[in-house]
C-alpha cells in the first residue's frame, strides 16, 4: 500500500487533515493557549462591552467596542493557528550520508545506530562563504546533512529548522524562517488586545463612577468582572508585551533568540545585520519561500546505493564466505607436492633396488644359486606403494594437512614405503 510522506515522517511532529496541518509534539498546549485568549474576550463582551453600547450616543459608537473586541480576538486566534500549523522551515533529512569523502575512525561506536555508517565519521564542521566571510556550519548526524547558516536542530521536534529562533511551547511549534513573521504578529497582537481590554474595563469603571457619583471602590464592587479583567490583562501584558519589545530588538538587529542567547558573551560580528530598515523589510516585506517538504506526496522507494564494505565486513566475508576456491587451490598444491614426493621415492626405490640386485647377483655368482633373474621384495613393494598412492590421489580430493595445521601434504619417505610393503 502506498504511503505518504507525513505517514512515515521521522520527526516528532503531529499531522492533521491528511498532512495539510503540521504541529509540534507538544500541540496539546495549543487548546490551553486558545482558552487563555478566548475566555477573557468572551467575559469582556458579556460583562463590559454590552454595557458600553450606550456610553457613546453619537452614531451608536458604543457597539464598536464589542465589534472591535470580537474582530481583534478572531484575528489573534487566526494568527496563532497560522504560527502553529505551518511548516516553520524544516530541512528534509537525507536518507544516506552526503557524497563527501569521510574519514575512517575505528573508535566510532555502534551507538550511532542508523544515523551513519559505523566506522565512517564525517567532519563535524565545514566552511561556507556568507557575505564575503567564511562561516563554519555543522554536520547533523541525525538528519545526515550539513546545516545551512543560521540553521539549528530542534531537540523537541527532532528536525533541522532554517533560521531557527526557538521552540515555543505556547504555540506548540518551532519558530523559524517560515513562521517567525506570524509569531511576532501573534505576540504583538495579543499585547494590543490586552491593552484594549484593560483600557475598556477601566473606562467602564469610570462610567459607573460618573453615573451614580460613586467612589472607585463602590464602582469596582458593582462590576467585579471588570476588576478581574484588568488584573488578568495587567499580568499577561508583562509576558506578551515583554516578548514584543524583545523581538522588536531582535528584528532591528537581525538576530534570532537562539543566536542572541548563545553568542551573547562572545564578541562575534553579526554578519546578517544590514541596518534597521532593511532588517524590518527582510522580516515583514519579503516573500516567504515555499516549504521544502511535500507532506502529502507519495513516498518513492529508493534504490539502495552500493557501498564498499568496511574492514570488519570484509573480514566477516573472508571467514564466512565461500571457501571452495581456496580448498581447490590447496588440493592442487597438495597433489603436486605428493606427486613430487612419490617421484623422488620411485627414484630412490629404483636405486636401492638396483643396488640390492647387484648384491644379490654377486651372491648368486659366488654361491651358484639359480639361473634366472632375481625378483626382490623391495621392488615389488615399491611398485605396490606407488600404485596405492596414485589411487589415493584420484579418490581423495580433500587437502592433506601436516601435524602443525599448515595445510601442507604429508610427504611419505622411503622408509614409510618399505614399512608399508613389509
Amino acid at each position: 500500500m502506498e504511503k505518504r510522506v507525513y505517514e512515515v515522517w521521522k520527526g516528532r511532529n503531529k499531522f492533521f487533515l491528511g498532512g495539510r496541518l503540521i504541529f509540534g509534539p507538544d500541540a496539546r498546549s495549543l487548546p490551553f493557549t486558545l482558552l487563555l485568549i478566548s475566555a477573557p474576550a468572551i467575559v469582556f463582551c458579556i460583562f463590559v462591552a454590552r454595557h458600553l453600547r450606550h456610553a457613546f450616543y453619537q452614531y451608536n459608537a458604543g457597539y464598536a467596542v464589542m465589534v472591535v473586541a470580537i474582530v481583534f480576538t478572531i484575528y489573534v486566534l487566526i494568527i496563532l493557528l497560522l504560527t502553529s500549523s505551518r511548516d516553520p522551515g524544516i530541512i528534509p533529512r537525507n536518507s544516506r550520508p552526503p557524497d563527501e569523502e569521510p574519514h575512517h575512525d575505528s573508535s566510532v561506536s555502534a551507538e550511532a545506530g542508523n544515523r551513519q555508517t559505523p566506522g565512517r565519521q564525517f567532519p563535524r564542521t565545514k566552511e561556507v562563504m556568507v557575505n564575503g566571510i567564511m562561516v563554519r556550519v555543522k554536520y547533523c548526524s541525525t538528519c545526515m546533512l550539513y546545516r545551512p547558516p543560521r540553521c539549528s536542530h530542534c531537540s523537541i521536534c527532532n528536525n533541522c529548522v532554517e533560521r531557527f529562533d526557538h521552540h515555543c511551547p505556547w504555540v506548540g511549534q518551532c519558530i523559524g524562517l517560515r513562521n517567525y513573521r506570524f509569531f511576532f504578529m501573534f505576540v504583538s497582537s495579543a499585547a494590543l488586545l490586552c491593552i484594549y481590554v484593560f483600557s475598556m474595563s477601566a473606562f467602564y469603571i469610570k462610567v459607573l463612577m460618573d453615573d451614580n457619583h460613586r467612589t472607585v471602590w463602590e464602582a469596582m464592587k458593582e462590576s467585579p468582572p471588570s476588576v478581574v479583567l484588568m488584573a488578568y490583562c495587567f499580568i499577561a501584558l508583562w509576558f506578551v508585551g515583554g516578548l514584543t519589545g524583545f523581538h522588536l530588538y531582535l528584528i532591528g538587529t537581525n538576530q534570532t533568540t537562539y543566536e542572541n542567547f548563545r553568542h551573547r558573551a562572545d564578541n562575534i560580528i553579526n554578519l546578517y545585520d544590514h541596518g534597521c530598515p532593511s532588517n524590518f523589510h527582510e522580516v515583514f516585506c519579503t516573500t516567504l519561500n515555499p516549504s521544502k517538504n511535500n507532506f502529502r506526496a507519495i513516498v518513492q522507494e529508493e534504490v539502495p546505493r552500493p557501498t564498499l564494505p568496511s574492514t570488519e565486513e570484509a573480514k566477516a566475508e573472508d571467514v564466512g564466505g565461500d571457501q571452495r576456491p581456496k580448498v581447490d587451490a590447496e588440493i592442487e598444491s597438495s597433489e603436486d607436492l605428493l606427486k613430487m614426493s612419490l617421484r623422488c621415492n620411485i627414484e630412490e626405490g629404483e636405486d636401492l633396488s638396483q643396488q640390492y640386485n647387484d648384491e644379490e647377483n654377486g651372491k648368486d655368482v659366488r654361491s651358484n644359486e639359480g639361473n634366472g633373474p632375481p625378483h626382490t621384495t623391495l621392488d615389488v613393494d615399491s611398485n605396490m606403494a606407488i600404485d596405492h598412492r596414485a589411487l589415493m590421489i584420484q579418490s581423495d580430493p580433500k587437502p592433506y594437512s601436516c601435524g602443525n595445521g599448515s595445510g601442507c601434504p604429508e610427504i611419505v619417505t622411503n622408509s614409510a614405503v618399505t614399512t608399508e610393503g613389509g
